[in-house]
């Protein structure tokens, strides 16, 4: 197949360059361009795959404990029907389980300690199927939360807060006290610890209790529960599904997903990776504007081969395309290699992490401070197509000068030491 000349002169500029003479593979400048680039293509791959990775892991550890669509009554008041709105809500294809809940803030204390916490009424065996540490917990801990024994599982960190275990006893403070001559008497109640739970998540293993949901009804004072938890098939889709709920449902009830009740976290994570993702992208900006410099040292270079082009009836087109092909394939073959390399750690680096704290001794992510202790990677085409994208496009911006500039030679000029 005969390519056109323009690309068969510029693919031999890009391996031979300045260093043809030397017999290398490509110039030492071509190669430091491509370097730059290929290193922070694959630093941008690599950081905002274990940025996804650690977002996955909260985001896996707070559904764990949350289910993905909450259905409330808007004044907080008992649903009139809660099996009616979970037989309605189950109609649509995406919602594979439903439970009832009774949720309330509370004071939670034992002898001088007190901590505020959310206290949610749950039936055991329908909270298996919508939180994943309920269906973990069914057969043990949540068995022992019997209606009329008045049992609560606390999180490990608001037990350890409190300084109670198994069988203790703690008093919660419900709001809505009694009105009396002396002034209002807050409403008391003691619970006997049956058990606690881990999820993993600082913020609900410090601040949350469950009680059994027919007790719930009668420390609060509802006349049952107060909304309904979902589980939907894809957790993704959370916001969509939400929507067609609040449609089916009617005005009645508030539909609310997990991605809108944890907004401010994930606007913050969103914000984080935008951040991350400008700041190395202008990493690879740099890099690639290196193709400047080096196009403009071959141009120096072959100004006798371009004036040589131009006299045999090449036009400046041409010429221009010539150097144009040089810079994108430079711009190419160092993105690509960035790719790969990048998807190589981001995929492997469970194992290269723990092989480097091996190697040097050393923990990054020590167990006893920080509740993730490893390094999880997520690679997503959704980071990975734009970084290639912006990667080549500015290797494309970058030959236009210089290729410009070796259009503009004069052969006269050029020719008049040779």
């Amino acid at each position: 197949m005969n390519w056109p000349y323009e690309l068969q002169i510029g693919w031999r500029y890009t391996r031979a360059g300045r260093a043809g003479r030397r017999n290398r593979f490509i110039s030492f400048i071509s190669g430091v361009s491509m370097l730059g680039i290929a290193l922070g293509v694959a630093a941008l791959i690599i950081v905002l795959s274990v940025m996804n990775g650690f977002q996955k892991e909260v985001q896996n550890r707070m559904l764990s404990v949350v289910a993905h669509i909450e259905v409330l009554q808007p004044q907080g008041e008992a649903l009139p029907d809660w099996r009616a709105v979970a037989a309605a809500a189950r109609r649509n294809p995406e919602v594979i389980g439903a439970a009832p809940f009774i949720a309330q803030q509370a004071l939670i204390g034992r002898g001088d300690e007190m901590r505020g916490a959310v206290v949610r009424g749950i039936s055991p065996d329908a909270e298996a199927t919508v939180t994943d540490l309920a269906a973990k917990l069914k057969d043990t801990t949540l068995k022992r939360l019997v209606p009329g024994e008045w049992g609560i599982v606390l999180g490990i960190e608001l037990a350890r807060s409190i300084e109670v275990r198994d069988g203790d006893k703690v008093t919660i403070v419900a709001p809505g006290g009694q009105v009396t001559p002396a002034g209002v008497v807050p409403r008391l109640k003691q619970f006997t610890v049956v058990g606690t739970f881990d999820a993993g998540h600082y913020e609900y293993d410090s601040g949350m209790a469950w009680i059994h949901v027919d007790d719930a009804a009668k420390l609060f004072r509802v006349e049952g529960p107060t909304g309904v938890q979902l589980r939907l098939t894809d957790l993704n889709r959370a916001r969509e599904v939400a929507g067609e709920l609040a449609q089916s449902l009617g005005p009645g009830v508030v539909v609310r997903d997990w991605t809108r009740t944890n907004r401010n976290w994930f606007a913050a994570v969103q914000v984080e990776k935008r951040l991350m993702f400008i700041i190395l992208t202008l990493i690879v900006a740099v890099a690639a504007f290196n193709l400047v410099s080096t196009l403009v040292m071959t141009v120096t270079d072959k100004r006798a081969d371009i004036a040589i082009l131009r006299t045999l009836g090449a036009s400046p087109r041409s010429v221009m395309s010539i150097f144009m092909v040089q810079g994108a394939l430079a711009g190419i073959i160092g993105t690509f290699s960035g790719v790969v390399f990048g998807l190589v750690v981001a995929f492997n680096i469970d194992v290269i992490v723990p092989f480097i704290e091996h190697l040097l001794h050393v923990s990054f992510l020590p167990s006893s401070v920080y509740l993730i202790s490893r390094m999880p990677s997520d690679p997503q085409s959704t980071d990975i197509v734009p970084i290639v994208v912006i990667s080549l496009v500015l290797s494309f911006l970058a030959t236009l000068y210089p290729s410009w500039r070796a259009s503009r030679v004069q052969p006269a000029e050029a020719l008049r030491y040779e």
